[in-house]
């Protein structure tokens, strides 16, 4: 037996070294396989709970805020409460329905909401179509006029509602307007003294007007955004295929834009369905008949007649309105949720 072969038997096999500790204690199954929920305490249960622990304080809030008022809202449409049960001589008294029954089946409340669903599409379609108009022309303009017209935005956007109303009431005067003063400076033209309020449709108009200008700036600013978000592959492929300026508009720019243009359109419907400063102040305190839309017909009914349960009636008639346009938004963002 040669002494190579000697050494070779004589050395006994490398016995393989121990694991680690922290594999022995678990911690290399923990690498190898991990765990499901992630690693946070409560899995899944507790990750589902943070949102609504964060929501918490704001919709406490939104409760002590609106939820007082709404139930006693919805208490006094059902009841008989006057100025009498207001001082605390009469009990408040359950009535049911009365008081619906009175409003609906009262013609001038069904005016009321015709004049209300009139001026609130026509300021909703103004507002759109110009503020559409503004977006696409800030995208054609240079860096330096799209600042100013960014801050004039603004600065309109952020003007309380009491002074442009008390601006627009002064330039629209029939003795000191300045509009009247620059319309007759134009050929033909004589409007010096003329009333713009001595009717409800002009009357209307130059309220619509104000609306329009206070919320032509959040569309515009929110349509720019919108408007970056439009591929511009898309709209050079629309071209190369022959697509014209509107074409591309059509079909490229407007599809994208359905969510937004969803969401401007209904906060649109329920800010100028709401509008109550702008014909207030307008009229001093004291709208006309044919002035009146379902935001001061309520409260002329409530502290001017002093039929509380019938201005809260027609108050919750307006809120009820108000949801169904709520839940013709939701419906479209669910089908835009589904197509997407």
């Amino acid at each position: 037996m040669s002494a190579a072969e000697t050494t070779t038997a004589e050395v006994p096999p490398a016995r393989p070294s121990p694991p680690p500790r922290s594999a022995a204690k678990g911690g290399g199954a923990d690498r190898r396989h991990p765990r499901r929920d992630g690693g946070r305490p409560g899995g899944t249960r507790g990750a589902a709970a943070v949102p609504w622990a964060l929501l918490a304080p704001c919709l406490l809030v939104l409760v002590l805020v609106l939820g007082y008022p709404l139930v006693r809202l919805v208490t006094l449409s059902f009841q008989e409460f006057g100025q009498s049960q207001l001082w605390g001589f009469k009990p408040a008294q359950a009535v049911g329905f009365d008081n619906f029954s009175k409003v609906l089946g009262d013609g001038e409340f069904w005016a009321v909401v015709l004049r209300t669903v009139v001026f609130a599409a026509g300021s909703v379609i103004v507002t759109m179509v110009l503020g559409m108009l503004v977006a696409l022309l800030l995208q054609r303009v240079s860096g330096w006029v799209k600042t100013l017209v960014n801050i004039a935005l603004v600065a309109s956007w952020g003007m309380p509602v009491i002074v442009a109303t008390t601006i627009y009431k002064w330039m629209f005067d029939s003795d000191y307007g300045v509009l009247n003063y620059l319309l007759s400076k134009l050929p033909g033209v004589d409007v010096i003294g003329h009333n713009w309020f001595a009717s409800g449709p002009q009357g209307l108009a130059v309220i619509m007007l104000l609306v329009v200008w206070g919320a032509v700036p959040f569309v515009v600013i929110t349509l720019t955004a919108g408007l970056t978000q439009v591929p511009r592959e898309l709209e050079e492929a629309a071209r190369l295929d022959g697509a014209s300026s509107w074409g591309v508009f059509r079909h490229v720019t407007v599809p994208v834009l359905k969510p937004v243009l969803v969401m401007l359109t209904t906060l649109s419907v329920i800010w100028d369905m709401g509008v109550f400063p702008q014909v207030f102040v307008m009229r001093g305190g004291h709208p006309e008949a044919e002035f009146q839309l379902l935001t001061t017909y309520s409260y002329d009914r409530a502290f001017v007649v002093n039929d509380y349960g019938g201005g809260s009636a027609i108050a919750l008639l307006t809120v009820v309105l108000l949801l169904g346009v709520v839940a013709v938004y939701m419906r479209q963002m669910l089908k835009i949720g589904d197509v997407e």
